[in-house]
């Protein structure tokens, strides 16, 4: 089984992953309707693979229905209990700048742009909580497999999710380089953190992989379906993001194949 340390360590490259999606934003700080939305409709596939082939099923195999079932339904609640409470927006992007403002408007552009930059970081902290206490139950409970499973998943699904967060921050006049920064900190802290919670959690109580995992794919596939496939489906390029979607599904379907977890 693997150590606190070694469980901590995977948690936080797979969290900040999130960085590697602001790498484009070193080069151009003019990102298309065409490409964001294709973008988010990857990550949403991801995301939606990872809960059904890392999380739902595993659980399954490791307890019962209802745990799952319970799981799931308590994450997507409490995500859109949260999206409620707390102030947050939708994963949106404005497009090209537009030109002849005047100062004033360009102003309040870039305070929005940082604004919704600051909520999508937020959005990302928030479903990277329980996917990191899943991976830490996940290798508490001897469950390597499972656990390296749950990390490839989220470094894959993070890389878009750090894109959608960089593209506003970058319009918003942060410096590239301290966007690349941010979209790293906002999953390489809170998912190791979260790791280690799960892992302690274990030597607590026994047997709760199963409502933790469904916890983490009800909570990621409120996020899909309330958020990224809204946000990617508004610009007319709805074919793509659909496209976008079953490929990223099917590339978590490879990634369950090759691991056989």
């Amino acid at each position: 089984m693997a150590s606190l340390p070694e469980v901590v360590g995977i948690a936080l490259l797979a969290g900040a992953a999130t960085g590697l999606g602001a790498v484009p934003t070193l080069f151009t700080d003019r990102i298309s309707h065409r490409t964001y939305d294709g973008a988010l409709g990857l990550a949403a596939g991801i995301m939606f693979g990872a809960a059904v082939f890392a999380l739902i099923v595993p659980g399954l195999e490791l307890g019962s229905l209802w745990s799952v079932l319970a799981g799931l339904l308590a994450g997507g609640v409490g995500l859109l209990a949260a999206n409620k409470l707390l102030p947050h927006i939708h994963l949106g992007f404005r497009g090209p700048e537009s030109h002849g403002m005047t100062d004033d408007e360009t102003i309040l552009q870039a305070a929005d742009n940082w604004r919704q930059a600051v909520l999508i970081g937020g959005s990302i902290t928030l479903h990277n909580v329980p996917e990191g206490l899943a991976i830490g139950i996940a290798f508490a409970s001897g469950l390597d497999e499972v656990g390296v499973a749950l990390a490839l998943s989220i470094a894959v699904q993070n890389v878009p999710d750090g894109f959608a967060m960089a593209v506003p921050a970058t319009k918003a006049g942060v410096s590239r380089w301290r966007t690349l920064a941010y979209t790293t900190i906002s999953g390489g802290i809170p998912e190791p953190i979260a790791a280690a919670a799960g892992f302690a959690l274990v030597s607590v109580v026994t047997d709760v992989f199963p409502f933790a995992a469904g916890f983490a794919a009800g909570t990621m596939m409120a996020v899909i379906f309330r958020e990224m496939i809204p946000s990617s489906h508004g610009h007319g390029y709805a074919d793509l993001a659909t496209l976008s979607f079953v490929s990223g599904f099917g590339v978590m379907l490879v990634v369950d194949v090759a691991l056989a977890v």
